[in-house]
């Protein structure tokens, strides 16, 4: 399984803050995205952003990172601070 995290706004948004997926191999943070992103409107809308980034494992990565069973993978939007 892969645990899925959500922040901030799109915690908000979606009304969950974690799931947990199957893993299959050849599994990447693109199709993780494409995937939730199938559920419904909403989590189209906000899983399309294009400001969405993404972590594997607690560092940002890219759409292209492989995912393997027991990571975890963290979606959340542009980090401000000062």
């Amino acid at each position: 399984m892969i645990k899925v995290l959500f922040f901030a706004r799109l915690r908000e948004q979606l009304s969950t803050n974690s799931l947990q997926i199957p893993a299959s191999e050849h599994m990447t943070t693109e199709l993780i995205r494409q995937q939730l992103a199938s559920t419904d409107e909403l989590w189209a809308k906000v899983m399309s952003a294009d400001s969405l980034l993404v972590a594997v494992n607690q560092q940002i990565t890219d759409w292209s990172h492989k995912v393997n069973t027991g990571d975890e993978v963290a979606f959340f939007p542009p980090v401000t601070g000062g």
